[in-house]
């Protein structure tokens, strides 16, 4: 069967593929969010075989299997790696117009060398060829990242987290930099029966005993000087729904109280806008204070298949997006009352749901400032829209309604070491994207001009939350 991914892949035209060729394909990565382990970098891991570096975890697949009818035996149950891989491949092989498709024809081309797609019919000689070159050491944590030439990323901590192997990454004198990036939800979503245990756990970390906001706040931030010095530049925070709200009849200690004393009660929604808004604002000030970036993910309604959860535990491939609702009002509230501060700090913003696109823009648009390129920005298409109509209908949003040159770029989300191909994907559609309106006469075909566009949203962006 011929090879997929070509040099023309997913380029339709000359002037996208001389504008990937020359300004795209060798840009180095600059991945800001993902969920890589740091331990598995610290450690140089070499996977057993492909299943447990490719299908461990990695929920996106997880959901495709089961919409092919597959058993959840070889999903997340007791089947062999090879039963779950030849099963992979049986659900892959016709996922026409998935994402997963071009990814894992990617993936295997790069990393592997193998450039017929994935079928059942070919899945044994592929099993065999994977695991010979896992086996051989060439595709460890860090030659993956070497060969994926991989700048930087930043992982997903929790403040908590001791970090000690970021510190061992950095001593051993590893190329790319991996810096921590802080997502204090634990501490946050004080609506979860376990935030009691969670608040006992940061005050092990502190050292001190947590009474009352101000020695929660006290405890955050001996956190944020942690990661502050250990190269912290940003944090993430995910939320369903914008939790803002002013002159409320009830005081963040109070609720924190409440919660404390009884882990199990149900807090109003009052009481929990009182306390989230209350520590929003606090890291908001704190990031902005510290010159970092704030990430707010939101519209994700996760885990709404009660027997899965049981089954397979969070993270199982049973998240939603969660549908229409107003978060303008909140989330313009809780900016606007940092702006009048002076305390708004650099933000990029995502929704799950693509419905919400020019609503973020003019957002975004409302807060900038002109003190520096990009303050508030839309952030990359995500999660159920990192695919080619997703990433296509949100440039275009960003381009009517912003600049399109301080997008910050694309990420990958991912668990996994073989997703930094995503940023390959990203760049052939954007430059695709680019060379279209190019070639339709929309835009003149001015080198400088484009090259500085796809410089910038492909790296210089990204790499400047990290620079100063």
């Amino acid at each position: 069967m011929k090879s997929l991914i070509n040099d023309n892949f997913l380029l339709e035209n000359n002037t996208a593929l001389n504008l990937y060729n020359e300004y795209a394909k060798d840009l180095p990565i600059i991945d800001y969010h993902c969920h890589i382990e740091a331990r598995e970098i610290a450690e140089d891991i070499n996977y057993e075989n492909i299943t447990k570096l490719w299908l461990g975890g990695d929920h996106y697949k997880w959901r495709l299997m089961r919409a092919c009818g597959i058993d959840e035996k070889f999903i997340t149950g007791d089947a062999s790696d090879k039963e779950k891989f030849m099963m992979w491949a049986k659900a892959v092989e016709s996922a026409f117009g998935n994402p997963l498709y071009h990814w894992t024809c990617l993936e295997l081309t790069r990393y592997f060398g193998i450039e017929e797609p994935l079928t059942i019919l070919n899945a044994e000689s592929v099993w065999n060829k994977a695991n010979e070159m896992l086996k051989s050491g060439e595709l460890s944590a860090k030659s993956i990242m070497r060969k994926s030439n991989v700048e930087l990323i930043c992982t997903t901590d929790d403040p908590i987290d001791s970090l000690v192997f970021h510190e061992q990454i950095k001593e051993s004198g590893f190329e790319s930099k991996v810096l921590p990036a802080f997502r204090p939800d634990n501490i946050v979503d004080i609506e979860k029966d376990s935030f009691a245990s969670y608040v006992a756990k940061l005050e092990s970390a502190f050292g001190i005993k947590i009474t009352s906001m101000k020695t929660l706040k006290e405890a955050l931030i001996s956190r944020l000087n942690h990661f502050e010095n250990h190269g912290c530049k940003l944090s993430d925070h995910g939320t369903e729904y914008i939790w803002y709200g002013k002159d409320l009849s009830v005081s963040s200690d109070d609720v924190l109280a409440k919660k404390m004393s009884s882990p199990d009660v149900k807090l109003t929604s009052e009481e929990l806008t009182a306390f989230k808004t209350d520590l929003m604002l606090f890291f908001a000030r704190e990031y902005a204070k510290r010159g970092w970036t704030m990430q707010l993910h939101f519209g994700c309604k996760r885990n709404v298949n009660s027997v899965m959860l049981n089954k397979a535990g969070i993270n199982c491939g049973c998240d939603i997006i969660t549908g229409s609702f107003d978060f303008v009002t909140p989330l313009t509230g809780f900016m606007d009352q940092l702006n009048s501060e002076g305390l708004l700090p650099k933000m990029i913003i995502y929704s799950l749901n693509p419905t919400d696109n020019t609503v973020i823009d003019t957002l975004c648009g409302a807060y900038n400032d002109g003190t520096v390129s990009g303050k508030i920005s839309h952030g990359a298409a995500w999660w159920f829209n990192d695919n080619l109509l997703g990433m296509e209908e949100h440039l275009k949003s960003l381009c009517a309604q912003s600049s399109l040159p301080c997008f910050m770029g694309m990420l990958t989300d991912s668990r996994c070491f073989l997703s930094y191909t995503r940023h390959e994907y990203f760049r052939r559609i954007f430059c695709n994207f680019l060379g279209s309106e190019v070639e339709r006469g929309r835009f003149p075909n001015d080198k400088r001009i484009l090259k500085y566009i796809i410089e910038r949203v492909c790296y210089r962006n990204s790499k400047g939350m990290f620079e100063g």
